[in-house]
């Protein structure tokens, strides 16, 4: 089967910053994105967990999108100036697709 070299970019961001950088990414072109909770982790800051929680003040969630490499660069950029003074990872990195129109 063919496949087609993208780039997968995630997002990790406090929930009430979400629809922030939803509107973000529609401006800068991505067609297409997935939103998921992020339920518990381990990072800089140590374990973390969303049991508890009564608010979405500390909720995360993280945003995948797939791009043709060429947005990739610009994407980034844009999207972690967005970001810089907030809470969230950012992450990068090579998929391979089956469908190359859908990206």
């Amino acid at each position: 089967m063919k496949t087609y070299a993208k780039k997968r970019m995630e997002i990790i961001i406090e929930a009430p910053f979400l629809n922030r950088l939803l509107d973000h990414l529609d401006q800068q072109g991505v067609h297409g994105y997935t939103v998921v909770p992020a339920i518990a982790g381990k990072g800089h800051g140590g374990n973390w967990s969303r049991d508890g929680l009564v608010s979405d003040a500390g909720r995360l969630v993280m945003v995948i999108c797939i791009l043709d490499p060429s947005d990739a660069s610009t994407l980034l950029e844009s999207t972690y100036a967005q970001m810089s003074n907030r809470i969230g990872i950012v992450s990068l990195g090579d998929v391979e697709v089956v469908r190359n129109d859908h990206f």
